[in-house]
């Protein structure tokens, strides 16, 4: 069993994992914040719906390993949306704690950018 390929299924389901709860959560109570956020960008409403495929269907295709690249790729994209959206004002700002506002939205954005340079990995339904 190779290392490589286990660190790499372990970053698929980690981010994977932890992603699909927001999308989840966005099915259970709707995307209205979101709706009301793209169309105060100037952006069709209809592109608020674009939150499902980054954060149920990506994270679905990452956690059984098919077109990894792209469902990476795919967060990294509604990560971009979320942090010009809804989190452009906190880029320098710090919580009460001192860690960085954005720490966990940097989490998704990076661990993504990251399977999406490494790819699945063997343990995967479609392996690259």
């Amino acid at each position: 069993m190779g290392t490589d390929d286990l660190a790499k299924l372990v970053l698929r389901l980690t981010l994977g994992g932890l992603m699909l709860f927001h999308g989840v959560n966005k099915l259970i109570y709707g995307i209205g914040g979101v709706q009301y956020l793209v169309a105060q960008a100037g952006l069709p409403e209809m592109v608020a719906y674009g939150v499902y495929v980054g954060e149920i269907i990506a994270p679905v295709m990452l956690i059984v390993g098919w077109q990894v690249r792209v469902a990476a790729l795919l967060i990294v994209i509604n990560m971009f949306f979320a942090l010009v959206l809804a989190h452009l004002g906190d880029l320098f700002a710090l919580t009460s704690h001192g860690g960085w506002r954005l720490e966990l939205q940097a989490f998704y954005l990076f661990t993504a950018l990251a399977v999406l340079l490494l790819g699945a990995g063997r343990y995967a339904v479609q392996e690259d």
